[in-house]
């Protein structure tokens, strides 16, 4: 238990700094975005209660609305993912989810994909309506959110592929 506690937390961390050091000043085109710091809220344990998720989800979220100062779309935008979570996991793991025998390294990339797209679309979407707050600008809304989603989505891949335990 405390190993799992030790790691999280230091995905917490490393992830916020991460976020805060290198990507937030990624602008790539004027709106392309990575936010790879959602990657906590989708590796958290799937034994972990719906409350800590929510709370951890809202904790990580906070942290990188501090830093952004960016009033809260981040924590909302993580709270929104970290609420669906429970259904995205059913729909993409199916039966393994229910039984609670899902090893995330040891599943199909098909469903690690969607899984994560997913939530990463959602977690865009949520972000960029509450940070332009304009629906005139659905376009810029939904170009940013499609972009910045594949980059996103692409980063999480990567990452989860480097550091992805060697199983024998």
């Amino acid at each position: 238990m405390n190993s799992l506690l030790l790691s999280n937390t230091a995905r917490f961390i490393i992830l916020i700094l991460i976020q805060v050091v290198v990507l937030n000043n990624i602008n790539f085109l004027g709106y392309i975005n990575p936010y790879l710091y959602v990657l906590f809220v989708l590796l958290l344990p799937l034994n972990l209660s719906q409350y800590k998720v929510l709370f951890f989800s809202f904790l990580i979220g906070l942290s990188i609305d501090f830093f952004e100062d960016s009033g809260g779309v981040n924590a909302a935008a993580t709270l929104v993912i970290a609420y669906l979570r429970p259904v995205i996991l059913k729909f993409s793991f199916g039966v393994s989810y229910e039984h609670q025998t899902i090893k995330y390294y040891q599943t199909p990339i098909t469903q690690r994909l969607s899984y994560i797209s997913i939530l990463v679309l959602v977690h865009h979407f949520i972000l960029f309506s509450l940070e332009i707050f304009n629906y005139s600008y659905i376009i810029l809304i939904l170009k940013r959110t499609l972009f910045s989603s594949i980059f996103t989505i692409l980063l999480i891949l990567l990452v989860t592929a480097l550091f992805q335990k060697k199983s024998k």
